[in-house]
């Protein structure tokens, strides 16, 4: 099969996205198909990837987001379209790409739409329209999540499936500890948390500096590492003055962000709209327990392998207190990542294609 796959709101920064994304064009190519991915840049390109043929459209910048682009030339798109000639299409914006669903199915093309975020969470009073027109527009939604999922299941929708994502286990992975990380980050007599996540508003990092402040009020000599970029970083950075934060950065390299992982004692996932939660998972493949929020799809990803709370630094200071008491900790982390992989996902994404 041809399958085109269309996202918004990926850049060089992103985060879980451009990981699936990456993961299961690989996985499409790997058993045979012919994998497409339209993304928005500042010029219009291609490229080869390992993952198939990655074609860049002009994209506009979304105010108040730190760089995140949208394509919004429907004729550009369609005349990629037009060209490849796809026999799917996988959708990962479900908003200004909506239109691509009434386009492939004119022409007879199999589609899908991936739910990557949850309006339920972020714009409630829209949700429901939203979601029905979404459902309406495409062959099939594909929900990584149960969490996800309920938000189109509350509004009878009949064609919503659930395939979770995977992680890469020899990537991420116990054995990459790293002490060197590990002694610029901290001192041996000290709790090292780390937040991986975009640092903007809807993942609430500052819930991740204030549970520090109040592990510190309590005692715990515990530090952070903020792995990560966005529109808040300068607001973390003065909320953080005082304490022990150390920012990183968006870490480009790959191993260097499984060595940070593999040596922390506890992530921290405060994000209240995951639907998945893909770094969390990169964590606990990594041995390392994680903390979240209980409003989020979090809660099926990380099971007995961390803790989910709600948002108040209270309630994260007890659960990180709480895991550093475990002494299975790690390895409960490890097993139950054991249970997500990218083969098993991209099975499930394929099966979906097939149908």
């Amino acid at each position: 099969m041809k399958i085109v796959r269309l996202a918004n709101f990926v850049t060089a920064t992103s985060g879980g996205l451009r990981t699936a994304l990456a993961e299961l064009g690989a996985g499409y190519l790997a058993a045979g198909h012919e994998p497409f991915l339209i993304v928005p840049g500042s010029i219009a390109s291609v490229r080869e990837s390992e993952s198939g043929p990655v074609i860049t459209l002009p994209g506009r910048i979304v105010p108040g987001t730190g760089g995140y682009q949208v394509i919004t030339a429907r004729g550009a798109v369609r005349r990629v379209l037009e060209q490849i000639r796809p026999d799917r299409i996988e959708v990962s914006d479900r908003s200004t790409l909506r239109w691509t669903g009434r386009w492939a199915r004119e022409r007879g093309v199999g589609s899908v739409m991936v739910s990557h975020e949850s309006l339920a969470a972020l714009l409630p009073p829209l949700a429901d329209p939203l979601n029905r027109a979404t459902a309406r527009a495409y062959d099939t939604v594909v929900c990584t999540t149960n969490w996800a999922a309920a938000e189109f299941r509350r509004i009878g929708a009949p064609n919503i499936t659930h395939v979770p994502l995977g992680v890469d286990l020899d990537r991420f992975a116990p054995d990459h500890f790293d002490q060197a990380t590990r002694d610029r980050l901290a001192r041996p007599d000290q709790v090292l948390l780390v937040v991986c996540s975009r640092l903007s508003i809807e993942k609430r990092p500052h819930r991740a500096v204030d549970a520090l402040a109040e592990l510190r009020r309590r005692g715990v000599n515990a530090v952070l590492a903020v792995a990560g970029e966005g529109p808040l970083r300068a607001r973390l950075e003065r909320r953080a003055a005082g304490l022990p934060v150390r920012f990183l950065g968006h870490l480009t390299d790959r191993a260097g962000l499984a060595a940070l992982l593999a040596t922390a004692d506890v992530a921290l996932a405060p994000g209240p709209a995951e639907t998945f939660g893909l770094a969390a998972l990169e964590a606990l493949a990594s041995g390392t327990p994680v903390v979240a929020d209980r409003r989020s799809a979090l809660g099926e990803v990380i099971g007995p392998a961390g803790r989910c709370v709600f948002g108040h630094p209270g309630a994260y200071a007890d659960a990180v207190q709480d895991l550093l008491g475990r002494d299975d900790r790690r390895d409960l982390a490890r097993r139950r990542a054991e249970r997500f992989s990218w083969a098993a996902s991209v099975a499930g994404f394929l099966k979906v294609h097939s149908t």
